[in-house]
């Protein structure tokens, strides 16, 4: 990076081409805020980013990720998350209001995310170290009072009525809509409106995904 202290890149190929050496040499801190896991747009962009980030990995050094509930919305992104954190990662969910994404680098480095535009996002990247410390003041704040991931997920526990539970159990059986129905006492339409709800419900969008996130939020089948 040059001798600048704020400058601005236009999408994430720019970004790493200017800043990507930037990831590489993270010594002991590396902070990252989002709303989602959505900010690398380009193929290409994250695994760049994790390739410099492998190429740093000093002994004492672990990455901080600061997510709000909408990045735990389907379930590869609460897979991802989880090997994020199986690698050492520690991951926090906060209702805070957080914009894009922030990242901020041994508190000398901050990098701030834009909206999605179509000649792709702008970043702006700052080593002003009244800017980084500001926000790297704030981040601590919010990261003191969010909750693990773990934790979060398993707080996050829909709640099912004695109904919920029965159609949670046929599904798991493999019976088919008709015998379930018959077996619940309602009719085949209604079973399969129920089934809807409850996938709406445990925020899965098929029928198998709905028993995983059963078992994950440990809920009885």
């Amino acid at each position: 990076m040059r001798n600048e202290e704020v400058f601005s890149v236009r999408g994430d190929a720019e970004l790493i081409a200017r800043a990507g050496h930037l990831f590489e040499s993270a010594q002991t801190e590396f902070l990252c805020a989002a709303r989602d896991l959505k900010t690398w747009s380009q193929p290409g962009a994250r695994p760049a980013v994790r390739t410099r980030m492998r190429a740093a990995d000093p002994a004492d050094f672990t990455p901080r990720k600061l997510l709000s509930p909408v990045a735990l919305a389907d379930e590869e992104a609460r897979a991802h998350l989880r090997l994020v954190r199986s690698k050492g990662a520690l991951v926090r969910i906060s209702r805070s209001p957080l914009q894009h994404e922030t990242i901020l680098i041994d508190r000398r480095v901050m990098i701030l995310a834009g909206q999605e535009t179509p000649t792709g996002r702008e970043y702006i990247v700052t080593t002003s170290q009244i800017l980084v410390d500001g926000v790297h003041s704030l981040f601590r704040a919010i990261w003191d009072a969010a909750v693990d991931l773990e934790t979060y997920l398993r707080r996050d526990v829909p709640h099912l009525d004695a109904d919920g539970r029965m159609i949670l159990k046929a599904l798991a059986s493999g019976l088919t809509d008709e015998s379930a129905a018959k077996r619940l006492g309602v009719s085949l339409r209604t079973y399969r409106r129920r089934v809807a709800e409850l996938m709406a419900k445990l925020e899965a969008d098929s029928r198998f995904q709905a028993g995983l996130r059963a078992g994950e939020l440990g809920l009885p089948r």
